[in-house]
């Protein structure tokens, strides 16, 4: 990923739906947007035109054992983004992402549970940066 990437959208792929946020590299800090229903190439292309990203991340399903059943089709979704928006697109192990998304989004009605994912994904990958 490039260091000057400014302004970088994240996706948490999904079968149905995928979630969305974007975020300042600069600050560190990354917000949800609304997601859409999978595969989204359009609801994207839109996206990419409004927030004018300087790069993409993706988080990529790591199992604890072997290979996790959605992997192969993040990856194949990655490089269609690539191949699409000609954009770099850096993959980020989304490991228990839902689960805090869920924790955090406990009591609220509904809940952007995939787009509050993708914005974890995308501050792991902030921090991940930093250090």
């Amino acid at each position: 990923m490039p260091d000057q990437a400014r302004t970088v959208l994240a996706f948490d792929f999904g079968i149905k739906r995928i979630g969305v946020a974007v975020g300042e590299a600069e600050l560190g800090t990354a917000h949800p947007l609304p997601g859409i229903a999978a595969p989204g190439f359009a609801e994207i292309e839109k996206l990419v035109k409004e927030w004018r990203p300087d790069a993409l991340v993706v988080g990529l399903p790591v199992a604890e054992r072997g290979e996790h059943p959605l992997a192969r089709r993040v990856q194949r979704f990655a490089r269609q983004l690539e191949g699409r928006f000609r954009l770099p697109v850096e993959r980020v192990d989304e490991r228990y992402t839902s689960v805090e998304a869920e924790s955090l989004l406990r009591g609220a009605k509904n809940k952007p549970v995939d787009s509050v994912a993708a914005q974890l994904i995308l501050e792991q990958y902030f921090h991940g940066r930093a250090a």
